[in-house]
Formats: C-alpha cells, structure tokens, sequence
C-alpha cells in the first residue's frame, strides 16, 4: 500500500474504456484520477458526458496540452490506434503507461505497419513493452514502465489457448476461433455499422478471415509454443447486446488433458473459473460488469475434438479492468486490488 495515491490521467476519457477505467478506478484505494483529456469534448465534464458518473467523477475535460503532467504518476492510455502512441510518446519518462489501444501490442513495428496501416513511430519501445495479460505475465510486469493491455478477443481466446499450446494437449495446426462480442467492443464513435437499426434484431460476421486481432493472437501463441507456423483460424460477430464476449475454440485433442491443462494454470487465480467437466456453457451474464474469466471444456461428437467455451466481459477483463490488474501489478500490489469487490450484474 502507499502512502500518498497515485495520480492517474485518463487519456481519452471520452470514450468506453475511459469512462469504463474511471468507474472502476472508483474503488481503488491507491488510484485517483486527476486529470480526463479528450480533445473533441474539451471544456465540459465528464458528468456531463456520462450522467451515470454525476456526482462521483466531475473531472473537467481537457485538451491532452493542457493537463499538467508534474501532478501526474501514471497514464491509462484509452485512445485509438494511432492517436494513442503520438500522444504516450511525448509524455515524460518518469509517468507510467498503461495503454489499452494496440499500438504497443505487437513486438515487431513492421507487423504492427501491416496490421494497422502505418509505421510505429517507437520501433524500440514497442519491441520491449510487455504484453499485459494478466494471468500470463505477471512477473514480468513488476517494475513495468510500459504495459499494453491485450485487445478484448486476444484477451478471451489466449486465456484458453495460451495454457494448451506450451503443454503438448493440443494440435497445433488445428485451431478455430468463433467469438461474438457486444457493440460496445467497436467503441463510442459514430459509425453507421453500430446504429441501432444496423445491429439490433441480428447478429453478422466481420472483419472475415481479414480481422486484425488474428495476428495478435498469433504472435502470443507462436512465443508460447516457440513455433513460428502457427495460424489460428478466427471470425468475429458482432451480437445485439451493449457488452459481453464469447468465445468457441475449436480443438483437436483429449477433453480431460485441455480441462486438467487450465484447471493447472488457473488454480489460485482470483479472476479465472475453469468449470468442472459437465458444467453448462458460461453466459456472458455471468460475467457481467465483472473482471471475470470462466471457461468451459466440452467432448465434441466428433472424434478427438474438443469445445472450450470462455466469456469474459469486454470492457472490463477485456479491457478497463484488465488494464487496472495490470497497474496493480507493475506496482507490486495485490493484482485483485480495487476489483474483487465487483459481483456480476444479474439478470
């Protein structure tokens, strides 16, 4: 515990994860936020954006100039790709980084440029941040300067995949991933795809065979299992709900070495459930407003084939609250810090 809280500034906290990182930072005892930039929105608060935090955080926006960075200890880095490294890298070396965007999620800057579509402006740094996911890199975050925080989908499928592809329970070449995330997962930004009348009463797939959180996936598994020919096969949906995620593997293997694999990594976890053998299927309710992992393993009727079901909730495991496990870790706290208070949202 310290002695004086850190000082956190919020940087885009116009938008879900900023808001979501706010919230949440509400029941930490050794965080405050001290400062919300969003350029767009500069000059009201943000109980003026988000009502639901009237009262609790009236935090005046401001331009990202404008904040005064000798007051502050650590950034949580919720902007887009993009606009969030051209902004972290001109803070000063001392502050804490903990980015939520994918611009420090990949090692190599080249795959980075070919993924998103322009070159990384910190080659170096992104080759040495470490990969925030929690549960598989928390000695490695101890002292941290820089942490980025996995994508919501990579954050699902590598909670089941990463414990299977280093312990020789799966075939490595045989990996699909269907996921299905609430519209929340696209952002707050106006986009005619995410109007109600475009997403209510359906459900679609996107980003088909294209989508750029495949490579994402792909880099953590090849490091896992020291395999560089590693390919997953993964297709997103898009489901009519605000938020949630689930994610379907599809493996080839033995139903009770995958379930004994994760029960094994996940004992003593306070944020990952493995079900018992026999369970029924997690729900995303289940999860809800939660930092939350359950997972689920399943006999498929096709010989030799396993389902392992996980849910997680994409602004919090998936995003915010991660985010915040991953703090508490560079600090050296107890990563459960400030979020083990949180019970699912039901019904």
């Amino acid at each position: 515990m310290t002695n004086q809280p850190l000082r956190a500034a919020i940087l885009g906290a116009s938008g879900y994860t900023g808001a979501e990182t706010v919230r949440l930072l509400r029941n930490h005892p050794n965080v405050v936020p001290v400062a919300a930039t969003g350029n767009a929105l500069a000059g009201k608060t943000l109980s003026d954006i988000f009502p639901h935090l009237r009262g609790k955080y009236d935090l005046d926006v401001i331009k990202a100039e404008d904040v005064d960075w000798d007051g502050v200890d650590v950034a949580f880095g919720c902007l887009p790709h993009g606009t969030s490294q051209d902004l972290i890298e001109t803070l000063p070396e001392r502050i804490k980084v903990v980015d939520l965007s994918s611009d420090y999620r990949f090692r190599d800057a080249g795959l980075y440029s070919e993924t998103y579509g322009r070159e990384h402006i910190a080659p170096e740094r992104t080759a040495n941040a470490i990969y925030g996911l929690s549960e598989h890199a928390a000695e490695r975050m101890a002292g941290a300067d820089l942490v980025a925080c996995p994508g919501c989908y990579p954050t699902a499928a590598l909670m089941v995949l990463l414990p299977l592809v280093g312990s020789d329970v799966i075939d490595l070449g045989a990996i699909i991933i269907d996921a299905k995330s609430g519209a929340s997962g696209a952002g707050r930004g106006l986009k005619e795809g995410n109007l109600f009348c475009e997403v209510g009463e359906g459900v679609h797939a996107y980003g088909v065979g294209t989508h750029r959180h495949a490579p994402e996936i792909e880099q953590e598994l090849r490091l896992a299992a020291d395999d560089p020919s590693i390919e997953v096969t993964f297709t997103p949906h898009l489901i009519p709900m605000t938020r949630g995620e689930l994610v379907t593997c599809h493996l080839r293997g033995d139903v009770d070495q995958i379930h004994a694999a994760l029960s094994r990594a996940y004992e003593g976890q306070p944020f990952v459930s493995v079900l018992p053998l026999g369970s029924p299927p997690p729900d995303t309710r289940h999860v809800r407003g939660t930092n939350d992992c359950r997972i689920a393993v399943f006999p498929d009727r096709a010989k030799g084939r396993v389902i392992v079901i996980a849910v997680i909730d994409n602004l919090v495991k998936g995003s915010s609250g991660q985010a915040i496990q991953n703090l508490n870790l560079m600090m050296g706290w107890d990563q459960a810090l400030g979020l083990d208070a949180l019970l699912p949202l039901f019904p």
